[in-house]
């Protein structure tokens, strides 16, 4: 290789999994401000974020054997843990149960059309506990579990006994249905 040529991140992390320090710190350099900034952008904690930062690139190094190209970039492998342990943070730190404006929120951040502010918060409020009332109960329970308890897919699989795809699914329908009543409330209150 030139000793002008900047390595791919595929180089770095094949060297870093090989166990070569040059390529490991070099790794670090290249992801530690992106991986930080978005710790920080999704936790809003600097603290926080450091120790998620480390964590996400202490896993890169320690999964980089593993890793399989075919999957897709090294740079969304890398910033999907970085996620994921930002969302895990998020949750350990929750210890009162979600405020239900904050479900609507969920429900807003689930698509990119975001719901007027058309209706005070008394009434959202009940239109939540309407919507709730109109979606499946499984679903319901699921997105109840999720949203207003901070539990994660897998302890709803497990406190469901279905499965981590299942439990998923559930979410997302739920939270897709919550939407689509919510903007009907909003549009025929106008």
């Amino acid at each position: 290789m030139n000793s002008n040529a900047t390595p791919s991140d595929e180089a770095l992390l094949a060297g870093m999994a090989s166990g070569d320090e040059v390529s490991t710190v070099a790794f670090v350099r290249r992801y530690q401000r992106r991986v930080f900034g978005l710790a920080v952008g999704i936790l809003g904690d600097r603290g926080a974020a450091e120790d998620v930062a480390q964590e996400a690139l202490f896993r890169a190094w320690r999964h980089a054997p593993v890793f399989d190209t075919r999957r897709g970039s090294v740079e969304n492998w890398v910033l999907t843990i970085t996620r994921n342990l930002s969302i895990d943070a998020l949750r350990k730190r929750r210890s009162t149960p979600t405020d239900p404006d904050e479900l609507v929120a969920l429900a807003r951040a689930s698509t990119s059309a975001p719901m007027e502010e058309a209706v005070d918060s008394r009434s959202m409020s009940t239109s939540i506990l309407h919507a709730l009332e109109s979606i499946p109960s499984d679903q319901r329970r699921a997105v109840v579990l999720a949203s207003l308890y901070g539990r994660t897919a897998l302890e709803i699989s497990e406190i469901e006994s279905i499965p981590l795809g299942t439990s998923k699914t559930r979410i997302r329908a739920g939270l897709t249905k919550l939407r689509s009543i919510l903007e009907s409330d909003v549009e025929s209150s106008r």
